[in-house]
């Protein structure tokens, strides 16, 4: 005979029956993750400077000006009728005429004052003290070496 039989299934019944269903209450659990943060210091960095000078030779051209003045007579009169002379420009030279009243009361040009301006490059070598720098960072870590190398799993 079948184990399941008619008297067996009275006692015990295989299925709830809609009442009894209706009483039970089944928890309902959710899990939630709180995330805090924290500072810790888990190394630190010693960072070295270090200044390096040595000395280098620089050619420079370096730019004067020199003027040459240049007096140059002149001993002419000035017409009556005619308008002093003032400065003037002849290329690089600026020339100023120098005058002076004579008894006749007539102008004289005594002389001419030529001033030139010439611009030279001299070469030159300087010395100069040239500095480098030089930075090296050690890093010192805290944590063990497990810690400090192990990459986190997704």
């Amino acid at each position: 005979m079948n184990p399941t039989s008619s008297s067996a299934s009275s006692e015990t019944p295989d299925r709830l029956s809609t009442e009894q269903a209706a009483a039970v209450v089944l928890p309902v659990i959710e899990e939630r993750a709180i995330l805090t943060r924290e500072v810790m210091e888990s190394g630190r960095v010693q960072i070295i400077k270090r200044v390096h000078e040595q000395e280098e030779q620089l050619n420079v051209l370096l730019q004067q000006e020199n003027v040459q003045v240049e007096r140059r007579p002149v001993n002419q009169f000035v017409a009556d009728d005619a308008e002093l002379p003032v400065s003037r420009q002849e290329g690089d030279t600026t020339i100023i005429p120098v005058l002076r009243e004579v008894v006749v009361t007539r102008v004289l040009v005594v002389e001419e004052i030529r001033i030139t301006k010439q611009v030279v490059q001299v070469p030159h070598t300087q010395t100069v003290q040239l500095r480098q720098e030089e930075i090296q960072i050690e890093r010192q870590s805290f944590l063990s070496d497990d810690a400090a190398t192990s990459q986190p799993t997704h």
